[in-house]
């Protein structure tokens, strides 16, 4: 006992506190005195209650967390200007191998196995739709557009609507602020045109919030969250759920919405090409009574002009002839490289005419046409993809093309087997996640297309530079 007792004053001895008591000693005179004077027990008893003083005295000088594990509010994020990185290679993770690894064998598998060691560098041939990253990120954020920018998108994509104050705002459509965002859990679902009523009797829970029901200030005081929500909910934040399974929450704690100037700003810091969609308006235009289409349209080219941006870098797109055509007269600097986005073949029976109006779109000026990818793709007599009517059209008028999008579907045997959009003219060949590849082959080899919107952009991104589409 006398020698561990020693052994314990020499150890505890070594500690030197210097904390002054009140009572006016030095914390390491007072454990000395204890320690010559007192018992075993008592020695262990002083050194327990000076380590137990010294913590206290300490902790109180120690700034204070919060308890991480206690749910918060979620809180934005103020906009700091982005720092200039031009990231010279691609981080592209493990999706690329795991679809990669799921194809059927052959050479294109073999192909793109013998790429999975190589650096990857960005390509203008993979385009960040939402951001680039909406298939884990919430989309249309700051944090999408960083992630898409990693993973090697060379342009990036925002989605502009109007707010009250006619400002423009990355939203993919006007009024989905109650799918997209936490608006409904907030005081501002006041003013949603249709504000969360929830679920009773058997009918759903319902919202409307729309950019133009709120100002940009506003606007900036919302979260990001993944697209959806749970028709079932009894309470606003119950609505703020209802991610499909085979995306993910994990990055969802708050993202940082963007107004259009703040993306220019973002993409430009990191040198990559920008693409703004004019979303068509949910509400009766003029807005306010002298907002027209138009000036809509042109506010989009002053914002980049206002910016610095060369149109060169710029790829602006619409749904709307009108808009396209808008901007092949108002501006033809920006307007060369505007994209006509196609959908005017999906209603039944319209696909041929679909096909026909490409002639109308190259006459009238149009360059750059942008389909969905079903309208690329066909089934061959074997089962494989092969160009479409659309395609072997497009290429013969000289049209460019671009295509919408990838990784939107979730696993792909499940998407065949609902007769998913995207997949709907190729649904029976198509039977399992590898089969991606199959399709981005076929568009970059046989379609010949200028690039392709991605919510995974690392997908897209393998491919390009392992086949060397720059």
């Amino acid at each position: 006992m006398a020698h561990r007792a020693s052994s314990m004053t020499t150890l505890i001895g070594q500690w030197h506190f210097p904390i002054n008591l009140s009572f006016g000693r030095s914390l390491d005179a007072s454990l000395g005195t204890a320690l010559r004077t007192g018992s075993v027990v008592m020695q262990v008893k002083a050194a327990s209650i000076i380590v137990a003083i010294f913590a206290a005295a300490h902790a109180s000088a120690l700034p204070k967390v919060e308890e991480w594990w206690k749910p918060t509010a979620w809180k934005p994020t103020a906009w700091k200007r982005p720092t200039q990185h031009y990231f010279q290679n691609a981080e592209l993770g493990p999706r690329p191998q795991f679809l990669v690894a799921d194809m059927d064998e052959g050479w294109l598998k073999d192909r793109l196995s013998a790429c999975s060691d190589m650096v990857a560098r960005p390509t203008k041939f993979s385009i960040g739709h939402r951001g680039g990253a909406c298939l884990q990120f919430p989309e249309e954020t700051r944090e999408s557009v960083e992630a898409g920018t990693r993973m090697g998108a060379g342009i990036l994509e925002c989605d502009v609507a109007f707010t009250s104050d006619r400002e423009l705002v990355c939203r993919h459509d006007q009024c989905d602020l109650h799918t997209t965002t936490n608006i409904v859990a907030t005081e501002l679902n006041a003013k949603c045109t249709t504000p969360f009523s929830p679920a009773v009797n058997g009918s759903d829970a319902t919202a409307k919030c729309c950019t133009s029901d709120i100002t940009l200030a506003e606007f900036k005081s919302l979260c990001g969250k993944m697209d959806g929500y749970n028709a079932s909910a009894i309470t606003p934040e119950d609505f703020l759920h209802g991610t499909p399974a085979w995306r993910t929450d994990l990055y969802a704690t708050c993202g940082t919405v963007l107004s259009h100037k703040e993306f220019l700003e973002l993409v430009d810091s990191h040198g990559r090409d920008f693409t703004t969609e004019l979303k068509q308006p949910r509400v009766p235009m003029p807005f306010g009574g002298n907002y027209t289409q138009e000036l809509y349209a042109q506010q989009v080219i002053e914002e980049y002009r206002a910016a610095g941006i060369d149109p060169s870098r710029a790829w602006l797109q619409s749904f709307s002839f009108a808009d396209v055509a808008y901007w092949l007269q108002a501006d033809p600097a920006f307007g060369k490289q505007a994209v006509l986005l196609d959908e005017s073949g999906d209603a039944p029976g319209s696909f041929s005419a679909a096909v026909a109006n490409l002639s109308f779109y190259k006459d009238a000026g149009v360059q750059i046409v942008a389909p969905p990818l079903q309208y690329l793709v066909a089934l061959g007599e074997s089962g494989e993809y092969i160009p479409s009517d659309y395609a072997t059209t497009a290429k013969a008028l000289g049209l460019k093309i671009l295509t919408w999008s990838l990784e939107r579907s979730g696993p792909l045997a499940q998407a065949a087997a609902n007769d998913d959009y995207y997949y709907s003219t190729i649904a029976n060949g198509t039977s399992k996640d590898g089969d991606m590849y199959r399709l981005v082959d076929v568009l970059a080899r046989q379609v010949g297309v200028l690039g392709i919107f991605s919510d995974w952009s690392a997908t897209v991104t393998y491919y390009a530079n392992c086949f060397g589409f720059f």
